[in-house]
């Protein structure tokens, strides 16, 4: 029994590592590719998802003061994102705890939700070169961003909080995307830096409601960390001499296809 033990251990640093790798990689948010595998290895999906939360706050929370150091952190827009999403989150678990209860009472909707967020997630990476290319906006299309941005970035927040809640997935590069149209101006590294330094609160919270629900593996959470900080440095030191433009289309499309099962079958 022992044995067995430590070769799970074993097999899921090698997971967090294959993760962390092809995140570094990449660029392709953590929760898309992790909560997946963890599934494909016979978790549980709540397990799986509420365990992927605290590891997600885990993996991103360096990267706030890295960005903070840089000052390519816009915290008006991360207070904005916050004040939809930490109460949507919230609203999430008590629905989650008083209404569905049993954990088998809400997997169908677990699941279902996580194959929708995986599709869009797919989508988002294959038409980012575009948006970044020819995203460009008029200074009327500008003025009427600006006057109802607040509201905008408030309700996409609210979203993202129930989105991510029940699937750990879409504070990354879902996150990102809106907040590249939604703030057109903004640099490319603000906007990383900004989502970063929402996700960050978002999935610690969401996680800590999930562990409040009983779903979160310490031992598996743990196993993750020790495989994946490492090798999220190597892989993105590698990035430089890999084209990024080649393995983010294949990344999307396997997505596509786990994204598909999950939500249509």
């Amino acid at each position: 029994m022992e044995l067995l033990a430590l070769t799970d251990f074993i097999k899921y640093i090698l997971a967090g590592a294959g993760v962390g790798f092809a995140v570094g990689l990449t660029g392709v948010g953590g929760g898309s590719l992790m909560t997946p595998l963890l599934i494909l290895f016979n978790f549980p999906a709540h397990i799986a998802i509420g365990t992927d939360l605290i590891y997600a706050a885990g993996t991103k929370a360096s990267g706030i003061v890295a960005h903070a150091k840089q000052s390519t952190v816009n915290w008006q827009i991360v207070l904005r994102l916050s004040s939809g999403s930490i109460p949507a989150s919230l609203m999430t678990i008590y629905l989650l705890k008083n209404v569905f209860g049993a954990p088998e009472s809400y997997q169908h909707i677990l699941l279902s939700t996580l194959g929708f967020m995986l599709i869009a997630t797919a989508i988002v990476i294959l038409i980012k070169p575009i948006l970044n290319k020819s995203h460009k906006v008029s200074n009327e299309e500008y003025s009427f961003l600006k006057k109802h941005q607040g509201k905008i970035t408030i309700f996409v927040g609210f979203m993202l909080g129930i989105c991510v809640t029940l699937t750990s997935v879409g504070a990354g590069a879902f996150g990102a995307a809106v907040l590249m149209l939604l703030y057109p101006r903004l640099s490319p590294v603000t906007i990383i830096g900004t989502d970063i330094a929402h996700a960050v609160p978002l999935t610690l919270i969401a996680g800590l409601g999930h562990m409040q629900l009983g779903n979160v593996d310490f031992i598996l959470l743990s196993s993750l960390l020790i495989g994946s900080i490492p090798a999220i440095h190597f892989g993105s030191k590698l990035s430089k001499k890999l084209p990024s433009r080649i393995l983010q289309p294949i990344l999307a499309t396997i997505l596509l296809v786990i994204g598909a099962k999950y939500a249509f079958f």
